[in-house]
């Protein structure tokens, strides 16, 4: 055993550094932000910078012959595609997500896919024993013959474990259970969280082994733990959805090999989560009537179209302050769209409560679901349904112009797919031959979609 690493606590506002932890920032008066940290030394400092590639020097990008990374493709298909493709060699990879929604069982159902091609394979159980985790591969009826596990929260003792067994993938579950000798701190601090994810991610890069770090999320929503977690790994994974619906969504919000905002989804079976084939039957309804309040809106997801139901009701306030509502939805954008809505559009919801929902649990934040979003309201307001075969997409400016949305001839391709007949979108997402099947409405400004609701 060597010398015990020195540590030394730094504030997380001005960097200054203190011997000993105490409340308050001597440096910038802040309260409970001295953080500790290890002290490298030389030597020591000089081997991780080894390990990560150290530097090669000023060099012209154009000689550079850049090569596409290889892929180790997982066997769950919906993972792969939020992945883009498949486990990069020497990546790190943060999944996050709410307890119990499926973060463990999707990781051995990849990691019992991986041993039976032949890959090495190393699950790290830091918060459940070996026979908790053999009765969940047992339930899931996996064949997790070949597939390593080691249940251990020591970081040294897991690296060690790494470094004899050189496996292909390595689960770490999760990285807020692991603790380091270094570090007087509890496993779970935002100081234990940074040096271990640093250790870890080190040896990724340093033997080639690609590591699964499982986060735990707060109830703000975001990853436990320092945000510098996410800046670290290579690929950020978040699960998304109700723990009480069958349904799971996994989203990339940051991947180095990939394309960001892909989706992955995923039905909760009594075999583990099972990837949906056509998931936007999954946001839409099947009403028997048509309902006033409805719009289908086509939204992309990375390079997937979506087709998602926005419901609107809009009923008469019985307070002073109506209330604005939004789930799935940014709810600052929805004040901003009753804005325009009034002042360009003459339809007045000051003395409403409005409520808008994306069915299904997922959470549209691209802009292009502005004008559904209208439609919906204007259709519970007036109480009355547009048509059941309409699809709609388009940003909606402050001065009440409709903007195009990015990707816009491949969304009404998925619509008409899909049976609809009729779409309503911005001009500049007019396509240029006719897609057959599909009649396209191509506007410009709110007052003229609000002026063709009135013909239907």
């Amino acid at each position: 055993m060597g010398a015990k690493a020195k540590t030394q606590y730094s504030c997380t506002e001005c960097a200054t550094a203190m011997p000993k932890w105490q409340g308050q920032c001597p440096g910038c008066g802040q309260w409970n932000t001295l953080v500790e940290a290890v002290i490298d030394s030389p030597q020591a400092a000089k081997r991780n910078f080894a390990a990560l590639g150290g530097s090669s020097g000023v060099q012209a990008l154009a000689a550079i012959r850049a090569q596409e990374e290889a892929r180790q493709a997982t066997g769950v298909e919906e993972f792969d595609r939020v992945l883009g493709g498949g486990l990069v060699a020497g990546g790190v990879v943060l999944i996050g997500g709410d307890p119990g929604i499926g973060k463990s069982t999707l990781l051995l159902q990849a990691l019992a896919r991986l041993a039976q091609t032949g890959q090495k394979v190393l699950y790290v159980s830091g918060e459940e024993s070996g026979e908790q985790v053999a009765l969940r591969a047992q339930r899931l009826q996996l064949d997790v013959a070949g597939m390593q596990l080691l249940a251990e929260i020591n970081a040294e003792r897991i690296l060690s474990t790494l470094l004899e067994l050189r496996p292909a993938v390595a689960v770490i579950d999760s990285i807020q259970t692991v603790w380091s000798d270094a570090l007087q701190s509890a496993p779970g601090s935002v100081a234990q969280v940074r040096e271990c994810a640093a250790q870890l991610t080190r040896f990724a890069k340093q033997s080639g082994t690609c590591v699964i770090l499982v986060g735990h999320v707060t109830k703000e929503g975001s990853l436990a733990g320092p945000r510098v977690l996410e800046h670290m790994v290579d690929t950020v994974l978040y699960f998304e959805g109700d723990t009480h619906s069958a349904f799971r969504l996994v989203r990339a919000v940051k991947n180095r090999f990939g394309a960001v905002n892909e989706l992955g989804v995923f039905a909760m079976t009594e075999k583990g989560l099972r990837g949906v084939a056509n998931p936007s039957a999954l946001f839409l309804s099947q009403h028997s009537l048509e309902v006033s309040g409805s719009c289908v809106l086509c939204t992309q997801e990375g390079t997937r179209p979506l087709l998602v139901e926005i419901q609107a009701l809009v009923d008469g306030s019985l307070s002073p302050s109506p209330r604005r509502l939004s789930v799935g939805l940014d709810q600052n954008r929805l004040a901003m769209l009753l804005a325009v809505l009034h002042r360009h559009a003459g339809i007045v919801c000051g003395d409403q409560d409005v409520f808008v929902n994306a069915v299904g649990g997922v959470r549209i934040s691209e802009p292009a679901a502005d004008l559904a979003v209208l439609l919906a309201i204007v259709s519970s307001l007036r109480n009355k349904p547009l048509p059941g075969k309409l699809v709609v997409f388009g940003e909606v400016g402050l001065a009440g112009e409709i903007r195009p949305a990015p990707r816009g001839q491949e969304r009404l391709r998925e619509a008409a797919k899909l049976g609809f007949t009729h779409a309503m979108v911005p001009k500049s997402n007019a396509p240029r031959q006719a897609i057959k099947g599909l009649e396209v409405i191509a506007l410009d400004r709110v007052e003229e979609a609000i002026e063709r609701m009135r013909s239907w």
